[in-house]
């Protein structure tokens, strides 16, 4: 079994791949800030460390407790709308940082990375399915600062003969008995209509009902957040030889966010409020992915990204955790 470090082990996706792979048998130790993350959402018996990680010494000090096998790195910025005004603030975040973090992960002579990276790549593209190969141009600075730091660890793995994965998410989405979303603000879909189903929101907005889609509004790939989890395992699995891999994580099947609206309908039991607004610059009207490539190099299948098992675990979740993870100003010690 092997030992991992997860930067952002704290937050939803990071946080439920290390879920699984203590269910693996791994070693997990996490390394999260706590400026978005919970560490409630860390599982016990996980040690967490409360620290940046372009704080070199601070890492350091962890890669010399103990030999570590492979580093998962999730630990990023990403709202978006703020990746906007504010570019500067992500590009220290997410390649400035992570190149630190590069850093002292060669002096301590490790060389598996898989890298949590963004289908926000992509920016708009001319074409669905998206395949690994279509053309990159992000239209904000998240979506750059993934793109960037994909060739800062492509020249890694040709130089130092690490074994890298890169995977571009689609729709995260979806909960665990343990897990799900809570962004503070909160910008995903499913959680935001749910939040409209537990009357904490007024209504939903729908940014644009002209889209060239059946029903005129946007098309997104909806993936479960264990699938990715699954996927982060396979890859770990896989590292075998040095070189770069990129992967799309996605169904390959889009559905419109008027769709997921009436599947939510239908799970939580009532209609919800929604309002039409005008669409939002830079919104492509589909992104749907190509998952052909993961699944014949890793095996990979998406087991858990079933819409209604989406929506449904996603309600169970929040049914549970009426007030999220909550925000206590005390982190407990154990976890320090």
């Amino acid at each position: 079994m092997a030992r991992i470090l997860v930067t952002g082990g704290a937050g939803y996706v990071g946080g439920v791949c290390a879920s699984r792979l203590i269910a693996q048998g791994h070693q997990v130790v996490v390394v999260d800030d706590l400026s978005t993350g919970n560490a409630a959402a860390v599982p016990l018996g996980i040690t967490l460390h409360i620290v940046d990680i372009g704080d070199r010494f601070a890492i350091r000090q962890i890669f010399a407790s103990g030999k570590f096998d492979a580093i998962f790195h999730f630990a990023a910025k990403a709202l978006i709308p703020e990746s906007v005004t504010n570019p500067g603030y992500f590009f220290e975040s997410n390649v400035a940082s992570s190149i630190l973090l590069l850093e002292e992960a060669r002096v301590a002579g490790i060389k598996k990375f898989v890298f949590s990276s963004s289908a926000a790549v992509y920016g708009n593209p001319m074409s669905a399915p998206i395949g690994e190969d279509e053309p990159t141009s992000p239209v904000n600075s998240y979506g750059e600062t993934k793109l960037m730091l994909e060739r800062v660890l492509k020249w890694y793995a040709n130089a130092y003969d690490w074994s890298v994965t890169a995977f571009r998410y689609f729709n995260a989405c979806g909960g665990t008995p343990l897990i799900g979303e809570d962004h503070r603000p909160e910008t995903h879909i499913i959680p935001l209509l749910l939040q409209v189903a537990a009357d904490e929101r007024e209504y939903f907005e729908i940014f644009g009902r002209d889209y060239p889609t059946a029903d005129g509004t946007c098309l997104r790939d909806y993936v479960h957040v264990l699938d990715i989890a699954d996927a982060h395992i396979l890859a770990l699995q896989a590292m075998d030889r040095p070189g770069m891999f990129i992967y799309n994580i996605g169904t390959g099947k889009s559905l419109s966010v008027q769709e997921i609206c009436h599947v939510v309908e239908g799970i939580v039991g009532k209609k919800l409020r929604t309002k039409d607004s005008a669409r939002r610059p830079g919104d492509p009207a589909i992104l749907q992915a190509s998952p052909d490539l993961i699944m014949s190099h890793l095996g990979w299948i998406p087991r858990h990204s079933d819409i209604e098992y989406i929506v449904r675990s996603a309600w169970e979740w929040k049914r549970k955790n009426p007030d999220g993870y909550g925000r206590e100003s005390a982190i407990p010690s154990s976890r320090l």
